[in-house]
């Protein structure tokens, strides 16, 4: 059992950590379907995604109906390209919007809102 101590330290690493900043493909093994977003937490991505598709309320219709009709295994999520820790904050935005278009464009991939 950690001590309070090295409890409160565990707390305080994990509050100073920075999410990643980049974009992430959802794949559809079984149709090839690709869809491309990009996130200022990579980490939570994922999760959010899966949420919203398990519960039909994903924004992106054609996401959700091959979701429904091909099921949770046949879905893999992948993050494709993380930003620079160094990048300035004002200019996140306008790198994400023009990385997700190329990799729209080179996967031949739909965008996810």
């Amino acid at each position: 059992m950690q001590s309070r101590q090295s409890r409160k330290e565990a707390i305080r690493q994990f509050k100073e950590q920075k999410p990643e900043i980049g974009i992430y493909a959802v794949r559809c093994v079984t149709s090839g379907s690709v869809w491309v977003g990009g996130s200022k937490n990579l980490g939570a991505t994922k999760n959010r995604c899966w949420f919203t598709l398990r519960n039909g309320l994903h924004r992106e219709p054609s996401l959700q109906r091959e979701w429904n009709a091909s099921g949770e295994s046949a879905f893999e999520y992948e993050i494709l390209e993380k930003v620079d820790s160094d990048v300035h904050s004002l200019e996140i935005d306008d790198l994400l919007k023009a990385d997700i278009h190329k990799w729209i464009e080179r996967l031949e991939a739909r965008p996810l809102l």
